[in-house]
């Protein structure tokens, strides 16, 4: 408090006790018990009034205690089941539940993960794959603050996600490892890498990588089955010190359709775990090959990237021509690249409008969109001279190709000029515009299509350091260049629109949901959300028949089948009280991801441990984490003081006592006749 306010409040009670002497004690007739009363009574009054007008401000020290998090992520997938160790993870939480001195001490929350992530309230090891990157990615958003620590109940063999050693926790991670850790001699097919398309009588190549585990030497028969039939064999060796083996056939696209294949390895001799040793995969064979056009106004490393990720499909043919270069490239390509524009593609733009010809525009600083606005493309920018970093928000309703989330949330941001993007054609968004953390509806990706031309849009450049952060997250370029083949078959391909899109994949794997989305418009190729969309499913094996209706989720119409059998399918939408209707095919294959493994994942779990300044114990050593995190001097309750400061006008109760004491004052002397 201020010494001129002391000051102001010492005045106030001098005169407070000098009007109240003068009233009630200077030459006053009262008896001394009425003196007295009067004296008391009128000078707090008095005195809270002088108060409320200097108005002094009150300091107040609050303390708080913050215990630390003790974050505790539980495997909820179905591999705890398949491994036997659900009563293990039960004994395991209770311990930590029922002890006091644990409890005392931290702030414990339960987190169960599986595909998704959910506050515990019941285990039932159900989820179809396991995430350990979300539950560490859940924990660190819900208990932001860096006091505490992490205790991971899991086997450590993730089906899904961001590899969980490339993740950053803020808080030391201490793994219980869940299930056998004995190592067992294992023959498996790590991963399959094949381009989604390929062409009528050419050949298109396959990346299947083997992993071994054990310590002899021994040989194997490798297969890939077309329909029951052998197209490719091969045998494979391996030893102590050879124990990945990568695959590269080239198999032979004869007719146009979707393909499915299986690849399989021979087990060994009295091998465990037999489901991991096959795989299946699918092509797509289209009729026609694929020549791609980028035009540039500046040199930049997302032009190589580019033609580097889109040429991983061996029948595109890309070049790179500058501007100032252009001659007739175009003229058969399938569509083309433009790449930051400016008033030097004016040509080329007329040339593009008059062939109807589909085309991506990449925007970034040196774009010019005073020139872009006045080309009337159906986008336009109010752009400012400054720039800003645009993250990627993913929506999964888009629908004019498949694509599924390939972590785009993780990926370093895109460079554009600032300013509101307007679209005034039909359109979809692939990702918005996240601006530090802050999600808007401003398109990042979009789609546009009017008078059979395709347009799309990448509002941002620096898309180089997709690709790189996406082989940092999965040790592959696959999920990258699938994406961007994905984009470059839609703009490729001349298909005349239908009002009724659906949208489905070749292969779903069994016990996974299987989604289906639609997208129906009118006759003006509106978005037409009265109708009703009803699914025909028909298993081509036994021929049994489902009929299923969509469902209307925001602007799509969505259908989600669950615990279909394996085999092939075939379905057939239609739309109630119109002659639309729509055919396809996928196949379900009895694919266990969560019974790949027999094991638990436990060198993985130390190391991923120990990076995070952690350390891994056995579920059998449950009591030995408990004592140390109870003992652990680095973690305890930390006392935060917050200064509060109040002017004592807030005080109501102060003005009622003033009232009070007045109302008090007047009936007293009205009683006595002094009124």
């Amino acid at each position: 408090m201020q010494t001129n306010t002391i000051l102001l409040i010492l005045l106030a009670l001098l005169l407070s006790l000098s009007i109240v002497y003068f009233q009630y004690l200077y030459k006053s007739q009262d008896s001394r018990n009425r003196k007295a009363f009067f004296f008391v009574v009128r000078f707090f009054s008095l005195f809270s009034l002088f108060l409320l007008l200097i108005n002094p401000t009150i300091e107040q020290t609050l303390i708080e205690y913050n215990k630390p998090v003790l974050g505790v992520l539980i495997d909820n997938s179905s591999s705890i089941k398949f491994l036997n160790q659900t009563d293990t993870v039960r004994s395991v939480v209770h311990k930590i539940e029922s002890n006091k001195a644990l409890r005392t001490k931290f702030d414990i929350q339960y987190v169960a993960f599986g595909e998704d992530v959910r506050v515990q309230d019941s285990l039932r090891f159900n989820e179809h794959q396991t995430d350990i990157s979300k539950g560490l990615q859940a924990i660190q958003n819900l208990y932001q603050s860096p006091n505490g620590a992490v205790v991971l109940l899991s086997d450590g063999n993730q089906t899904s996600g961001i590899d969980y050693e490339f993740t950053n926790p803020k808080k030391p991670v201490f793994p219980i490892i869940i299930g056998d850790t004995t190592r067992y001699q294992d023959l498996s097919i790590r991963q399959i890498n094949v381009n989604a398309y390929s062409y009528v009588q050419n050949k298109f190549p396959v990346e299947v990588m083997l992993i071994y585990k054990g310590n002899t030497p021994v040989t194997r028969r490798f297969t890939i089955y077309q329909q029951g039939k052998s197209v490719y064999t091969q045998n494979v060796r391996f030893t102590p010190s050879k124990k990945s083996v990568t695959i590269n056939p080239h198999l032979t696209a004869r007719k146009e359709g979707f393909h499915f294949y299986t690849a399989s390895v021979q087990p060994i001799e009295n091998e465990k775990n037999v489901q991991n040793n096959s795989k299946k995969f699918s092509v797509e064979v289209i009729s026609e090959q694929t020549k791609i056009v980028i035009v540039s106004s500046i040199s930049h490393p997302d032009l190589g990237l580019l033609k580097k990720s889109l040429e991983t499909n061996k029948q595109r043919s890309v070049e790179i021509v500058l501007i100032d270069e252009l001659k007739n490239q175009i003229n058969d390509c399938q569509f083309v690249v433009l790449y930051q524009p400016n008033n030097k593609f004016k040509d080329l733009l007329t040339s593009i409008k008059t062939q109807n010809l589909n085309y991506l525009l990449i925007s970034g600083a040196a774009t010019d969109w005073n020139f872009i606005n006045q080309q009337q493309l159906g986008f336009s920018k109010q752009a400012i001279h400054q720039t800003e970093n645009y993250s990627a928000d993913f929506n999964a309703s888009f629908l004019p190709f498949l694509q599924k989330d390939i972590g785009f949330k993780n990926f370093p941001p895109l460079k554009d000029q600032f300013g509101e993007v307007l679209i005034s054609r039909e359109h979809q968004q692939l990702l918005s515009q996240n601006v530090l953390g802050i999600s808007s509806q401003q398109p990042l990706i979009a789609t546009l299509e009017q008078n059979n031309q395709k347009t799309a849009v990448i509002f941002g450049e620096g898309i180089w350091k997709w690709r790189a952060t996406s082989y940092l997250m999965n040790n592959s370029f696959h999920d990258f260049d699938e994406f961007i083949g994905s984009l470059a078959q839609y703009l490729a391909s001349n298909k005349k629109r239908n009002r009724l899109d659906v949208r489905a994949a070749a292969v779903y794997p069994a016990n996974l949901p299987i989604h289906l989305s639609a997208y129906y418009t009118d006759e003006n190729y509106q978005f037409d959300k009265r109708a009703s969309l009803l699914c025909t499913l028909v298993n081509e094996e036994n021929k049994a028949i489902k009929k299923i209706p969509f469902s209307l989720v925001n602007d799509t119409f969505q259908l989600v089948l669950e615990d279909l059998p394996s085999g092939n399918y075939t379905y057939n939408v239609g739309v109630e009280g119109q002659q639309i209707q729509k055919r396809g095919s996928f196949s379900v294959i009895a694919s266990r991801i969560e019974e790949q493994f027999h094991n638990a994942n436990s060198d993985k779990l130390t190391r991923f441990a120990n990076a995070t300044g952690g350390k891994a114990y056995l579920s059998s050593e449950i009591d030995r984490l408990i004592n140390e995190l109870n003992s652990d001097a680095t973690l305890v309750t930390t006392q935060k003081s917050t200064l509060k400061e109040q002017h004592l006008i807030d005080f109501k109760w102060l003005l009622a006592l003033i009232l009070l004491l007045l109302t008090i004052e007047w009936f007293v002397r009205k009683y006595y006749g002094k009124i």
